[in-house]
């Protein structure tokens, strides 16, 4: 066989051929030129392999079609389709079927079509019988050709065929031997040329004509043929009819839209309404055909739809935070956050006056019919004796409903209301949180109102400015406490009171004239005692008739309250009801101002004590009460009073949740019930860092909350300096802690799998405190450990040296075990201290011996024995030996010294070890607290808030 020379002028041609399997396909082949540059039968198939070898005959749309046609080479086919490794014979005898055609016959003709286009300025040829790829030129049509399908219609039949024109001539394509080479898109090869179609024509509505003249459609199948296949062909193409009408109609369309809650997730569909035919948006058939039977006859109307148009009212939607899930269904473009199944309705309601604007329709199918539009409620308080009324209607449409008959629709969350005609209102989502406290606190089935402590909740509304708010100038005052009324320091009070603390005797003035409880939360160390002696020395001054009041702290603060009692009331007759040997005779108490006695003695003696009405009751360090299943709690509230206050630098020491029974002592009903406060503020703050149920919760605590830090007030304080000492672990402790840690690691991950978090907090903890303590010193869960520990090393070290320049220092850690680890090695050195935890007996003589003798520099303190109450400002240094989960607790050790009275720099030691859960904690403590700093002083309870990937972390 003769080679192709590329020495010799040679020329690139793309000839036709017929496959026996997969239908036409061209091919691209070098044909080496005569001398009279004509077609030699020399010739060669070129692949992009090969190619480069004839490269000064291609250009580079010759190279583009070589590799595309090679697409549909039949290996490239097979490999493509089947994946598996076959020969060809082996493949279309064992695995070509139509199912498989039907796959692969798109794509081939997809890439012709592709290809024809390229070829426009290409040598184009049949190929021969003989293989000769140069047999017949074919020339490509400029343009497409047009279809006219006829129907003729009579009383037997319907007789049916196409005519082509080109260029506005008509050409004979039937018995011409003409082929479909090509489906979609079709191009037809007839004589010797090639033709494609206007408006997308298939070819095999062709192909029955080629060598036939027409088909006929008896009477008895029009109506299926013509709903199946005529009126889809009108829709596209050119039809000429005699025996039935086809009416060309131009509507104005009006987009309509209707919520789907068939689909999986609801979803709104938009439609087009032209006159009374319905389009779904995105379907695209610019021309809809349907058909209407007259008797006897047939009428195809034929309606134009204006796509640009749809396209531009669908885009309206999108640019109103919708998304389009195809073909026709619009979600909420972040829809993946809402489980309502009426977000749709909210969606709908809040745009309902532009749609309508912009001219769209909401469909309603069904037996209910919803109103749609924008819901107000007009909403107002107005102060009256002891209460305030609430006055509100609610609108919905043209209905306006009293505000009462959304009560149990708000508090049990029911988005459906009906109204007097029938039809359903949809309570907005944002209503349940923005009047859910209200219905929850209000009282009366009738008329509503709310008592006078709910002021924050009602300040709240109004400067949301959803409410008008009607009250006594005075009590607006409470909100911004420093414009309270100015009251006189009482007569016999001995002392000054600075300007906040002055601020502070006001506020308690203020609420008892509104018999309002509070409490006082300033920082530690700014006199929460001093105002509250204050007030009392006022209550004994200014009552007409002889008041006893009651006041209960922890056992280790009663020393300090007698004390400060002499100090700045020695007018007052002060009781202490402690001890076994206490007289249990409460009469006597009306021969008292102030009784004194503990949380454990009101724990024992309630039902004495629950005889006695007292003037004021007041809790000092009442965090005490914070768990309201406790003895404590319960004793506590069942005490009687006139006006209730507690004290407390951290009324929040683990939880949100330790807010509710403090706070619902002083004010019953401020925080509504147990229960509800669980579920409405506990949860979504600590489990969904909810800002907006935090900002409520403190707009409605705000009014009774006095909080003070050291910072705003205390300008004379000197400076404190904080210095955080990082410790790497010995090596045989690294050894300990890493073996610990793998053990519970594996352990904890493996319970929390299976149990949950919350049913896991128990190991968890224990698994936690365990890494810390061996962080501080393995010796403290294996006495039998043989080695050091860097940090206790360090620790030692700075006592040591700090003592040698006179300072007193403090010594906190939350292991006793640790303290006293620290206590041995003291002892060896022969350095004196002073000692407190939960169980020492000698509690006053300890503080006085540390205060009072200048050889005694250091006191090891638990923090849970001495973290409050404490005035140990004699200490200039505070070592905090490990970090607390919560740094509220931390910072109460630090203003043990830190407080009113120091005159000296104080310095804050804090000891870390590197590569552990210490570490970590700090971390961890930073990210998880930022949502509590507005209230109050609240850290979360860490154990509590802890995740899953949370204690990973802590683990890694």
């Amino acid at each position: 066989m003769l080679r192709v020379d590329s020495t010799r002028p040679c020329k690139i041609v793309y000839s036709l051929l017929q496959h026996e399997f997969l239908g036409y396909l061209f091919e691209p082949h070098i044909v080496q030129m005569n001398r009279e540059y004509t077609y030699s039968l020399v010739h060669k198939r070129l692949f992009s392999h090969t190619a480069s070898e004839f490269a000064r005959f291609l250009d580079q749309t010759d190279y583009k079609l070589i590799a595309l046609l090679e697409q549909v080479e039949q290996e490239n086919i097979i490999r493509r389709f089947h994946k598996q490794p076959v020969r060809p014979r082996e493949f279309f005898t064992k695995y070509w079927n139509d199912a498989l055609k039907t796959k692969v016959q798109p794509f081939i003709e997809a890439t012709l079509s592709e290809a024809i286009e390229l070829m426009r300025d290409k040598a184009v040829f049949e190929t021969g019988k003989e293989g000769n790829p140069t047999w017949q030129a074919v020339s490509i049509a400029e343009q497409p050709a047009s279809v006219l399908f006829h129907f003729r219609r009579n009383e037997e039949a319907t007789r049916y065929f196409p005519t082509i024109k080109y260029r506005d001539k008509r050409i004979e394509f039937m018995f011409k031997e003409a082929q479909v080479i090509s489906n979609q898109p079709a191009w037809m090869l007839l004589e010797d040329t090639l033709y494609n179609f206007e408006h997308e024509l298939e070819g095999k509505k062709l192909v029955p004509f080629l060598n036939k003249r027409f088909i006929e459609i008896p009477r008895s199948s029009e109506k299926t043929y013509f709903e199946k296949f005529v009126a889809p062909l009108i829709e596209k193409h050119h039809v000429y009819a005699e025996g039935f009408d086809i009416i060309t109609e131009k509507y104005e369309a009006t987009p309509h839209l209707k919520i789907n809650l068939k689909k999986e997730k609801p979803c709104i569909d938009l439609h087009f309404k032209y006159n009374k035919y319905k389009f779904a948006f995105g379907s695209q058939a610019a021309v809809s055909v349907t058909v209407e039977k007259k008797e006897e006859n047939y009428v195809f109307h034929r309606i134009k739809r204006s796509l640009n148009w749809e396209q531009k009212k669908a885009d309206e939607l999108l640019s109103l935070s919708l998304a389009l899930e195809m073909p026709n269904h619009f979600q909420l473009s972040n829809s993946s956050d809402f489980d309502d199944e009426f977000y749709l309705h909210d969606w709908l309601n809040e745009h309902f006056d532009l749609l309508q604007e912009k001219g769209f329709s909401i469909d309603q199918s069904g037996e209910k019919r919803y109103v749609f539009g924008k819901s107000s409620i007009n909403l107002s308080f107005k102060e009256n004796n002891d209460w305030f009324d609430i006055h509100a209607i609610v609108t919905f449409g043209a209905f306006e409903i009293p505000f009462i008959e959304l009560k149990h629709h708000i508090l049990n969350r029911r988005r459906e209301f009906s109204l007097p005609n029938g039809e359903i209102a949809i309570i907005p989502e944002s209503w349940f949180n923005t009047y859910g406290n209200l219905f929850a606190f209000a009282e009366g089935s009738k008329h509503l109102k709310l008592k006078k402590h709910h002021i924050g909740l009602i300040q709240d509304y109004a400067s949301s400015d959803l409410a008008e708010v009607t009250m006594d100038r005075k009590l607006r005052r409470l909100e911004q406490f420093e414009e309270i009324e100015d009251f006189p320091i009482p007569t016999h009070f001995k002392g000054e009171l600075r300007p906040y603390q002055k601020a502070g005797f006001n506020w308690f003035n203020f609420l008892s004239s509104y018999n309002l409880g509070g409490c006082l939360a300033d920082d530690m160390g700014l006199g929460k005692t001093v105002q509250t002696l204050a007030l009392l020395q006022k209550v004994k001054e200014q009552s007409e008739i002889h008041q006893t009041s009651l006041l209960v702290m922890p056992t280790s603060l009663i020393d300090n309250w007698i004390s400060e009692a002499k100090k700045f009331t020695p007018k007052l007759k002060v009781h202490v009801f402690t001890g076994a040997a206490r007289e249990k005779d409460v009469s006597l108490f009306a021969n008292y101002d102030l009784i004194l006695t503990t949380y454990g003695i009101v724990r024992i003696d309630h039902e004495l004590l629950e005889k006695f009405y007292f003037h004021y009751i007041i809790l000092d360090e009442s965090q005490n009460i914070k768990n309201p299943h406790s003895k404590s709690a319960k004793a506590i509230k069942a005490l009687k009073s006139k006006h209730k206050l507690i004290l407390t630098g951290t009324p929040v020491e683990n939880t949100v949740a330790d807010l509710w029974t403090q706070l619902s002592f002083v004010n019953p009903g401020l925080l509504g019930t147990h229960t509800y406060f669980q579920n409405e503020f506990i949860i979504p703050i600590e489990k969904k860092q909810d800002e907006e149920k935090l900002r409520r919760l403190h707009a409605l605590i705000k009014p009774f909350v006095l909080r003070r830090t050291k910072d705003q007030v205390a300008k004379e304080l000197p400076p404190k300096t904080e210095q955080i000492f990082y410790c790497n672990m010995s090596e045989e402790q690294e050894k300990v802690y890493e073996e610990t840690k793998s053990f519970y690691r594996n352990e904890l991950l493996q319970i929390i799998t299976e149990n949950g978090v919350a049913k896991s907090q128990i190991p968890v903890l224990q698994g936690l405190t365990r890494l810390r303590q061996i962080a501080n010193h393995p010796k403290l869960v294996d006495e039998g450990y043989k080695f050091d520990s860097w940090k206790f090393s360090l620790v030692v070290e700075l006592l040591q040296n700090t003592l040698v320049k006179g300072h007193k220092i403090l010594v906190f850690s939350q292991f006793v075990k640790h303290l006293q680890l620290l206590r041995n090695e003291l002892d060896t050195l022969n350095i004196r201290y002073a000692y407190l935890d939960g169980s020492t007996q000698n509690r006053s003589a300890n503080i006085k011996e540390f205060k009072e003798n200048d050889d005694v520099q250091l006191f090891l303190i638990s923090i849970k024995a001495g973290g409050t109450g404490l005035n140990l400002t004699e200490a200039d240094y505070v070592f905090l030996l490990d970090p607390w989960w919560n740094p509220a607790v931390e910072q109460q050790a630090i203003d043990r010294a830190h407080r009113i009275g120091q005159t000296k720099n104080v310095f804050i030691y804090k000891f870390i070890t590197k590569n552990s859960v210490e570490e970590k904690i700090l971390k961890l403590q930073k990210k998880k607290k930022n949502l509590f700093n507005s209230l109050i002083t609240v850290e979360d309870s860490f154990e509590k808030s802890l995740t899953a990937e949370d204690i990973k972390a802590l683990l890694d």
